[in-house]
Order: structure tokens, then sequence, then C-alpha cells
């Protein structure tokens, strides 16, 4: 038993983390927001889960660091920045950081890498993503995630190798480029496709979100997982033995 920390209480996913942590077996340490103290909830937390915003993750790495405790960060919106004070952090405390928690999704990036490498650049990439009205980032931190396993199965950067946003005279494609498309309307949960298109074939993985508890649940088995592990810096893909 574990008790575990929300940071981002109050937003949909930190909702929905509060309900499963109250039937996993798990106690709930707490939960701050926007003007709260970080600190005192790590005090009496042993794992924490930050979905707040990329704005607040410095403090709340000082506040897991101060502690000596994990922390799981599933923000998204983050920059290189950010990624920095995550690598800072990991040197003393065993931090988890991921685009999307989904246990369905980390399976489908592990796919999407397999694919790419063993395709080859004659194949074109396209990853298609589709949020909620309200979503304010885009690409989301999943389709980022989805382009970098795409990436990294062809032994590239995916910096450098992105195709987003066409309007107008665009010109032909770029071969070897990873394509980004946003959607945004309604009140879609999350929806991913990657499409690798070849001469006359084409091959689309995909995966639908029908509800945040998806995304709930890998977040309290990774806070799960990430508990007496060594410091460092982990990913999702380590939490299914991939």
């Amino acid at each position: 038993m574990a008790r575990i920390g929300i940071i981002g209480s109050a937003g949909r996913m930190g909702q929905a983390i509060a309900r499963v942590v109250e039937t996993s077996g798990h106690d709930l340490a707490g939960g701050i927001d926007q003007g709260d103290d970080p600190a005192a909830l790590a005090a009496k937390a042993d794992v924490l889960v930050d979905f707040s915003s990329p704005r607040a993750l410095a403090a709340n790495l000082a506040a897991a660091q101060g502690a000596g405790i994990p922390i799981v960060i599933g923000t998204t919106g983050l920059e290189a920045e950010h990624h920095g004070l995550i690598d800072a952090a990991a040197a003393h405390i065993a931090v988890l950081q991921t685009g999307n928690t989904s246990l369905g999704v980390t399976l489908l990036a592990h796919l999407v890498r397999e694919a790419a490498a063993r395709l080859g650049d004659d194949w074109d990439i396209e990853i298609v993503e589709m949020h909620h009205r309200m979503k304010v980032d885009a690409p989301s931190g999943t389709a980022l995630l989805l382009g970098e396993a795409a990436a990294a199965g062809r032994g590239i950067a995916l910096a450098g190798n992105t195709e987003s946003g066409r309007h107008g005279m665009t010109g032909a494609r770029a071969k070897g480029a990873i394509g980004f498309a946003a959607l945004r309307g309604g009140t879609v949960t999350g929806e991913h496709a990657v499409i690798l298109a070849g001469d006359e074939e084409r091959l689309t993985l995909s995966h639908s979100a029908e509800n945040r508890t998806i995304f709930a649940r890998g977040a309290v088995r990774a806070a799960e997982w990430l508990l007496g592990r060594p410091t460092g810096r982990y990913t999702m893909p380590e939490v299914l033995g991939l």
C-alpha cells in the first residue's frame, strides 16, 4: 500500500486518478492545485503523480526531491527546458515522465517503432490525432511520443524530420519525414492513428481512448512500479517490461 499524492487534483485527470487510487488498495495522500504548496503534499506522500502544468514543473520536482520520493509526470506541453529540469532531478530521485500513461498507447508506441524500423523510409509516416475542443497543446503529447517512436525505429531524430500544419502550396512531401495532423472538437478523449503508407499498400496502427480512467489506471500502475526504484529517469515501456 502506498500513499499517493496528486498534483493537479481538481483537473479531470486528477479526479480520475483519485477515483482509481481509492479503489486500488492505496491511500490518497491528498491533492493540490495552482497556488498550493507541493512540498506540503510531498511531506505526507510516498510518491507523487503530476498532471498539472509545465510552469509548475520546477516546483513540483523540487518538492519531490526535497522529500526524497519518486514522481510520475504526465503533464504535456513540455519543452526542452522542462526536460532539462527532469534530467537534473533524476540524478537525485526516481522520475517517470511520459506523454501518455495508457498501457495500450505504451504498447502502440512499441509497435510503431518496430514497424518503422522494418519498413524503412520508403514508407511515409503520418500521425493523426483528435482531442476535445478544450485541449490547449498540439500536437498532443501522445502524438509526439508516437513520433519519437517512429523516429527511433528509423534511427533519426524527430526534430528536423517532421511536417505539420500543411497549407497552400507546400510542395511535395519530403522523403523520410514524419507528418502530424491535429484535430480538435467535441468531447473526444483521445484518438491516435499512425499511418504507414507505402506504394500500393497502407498500414494503420491506432488507439482509441474511451475515457480518462485508462490514463488514471496507467498512472497509478506507474506510481506503484516506481516505488523503490533507484534514482534515474524512467519511461512507461519499462513499466510493461518492453
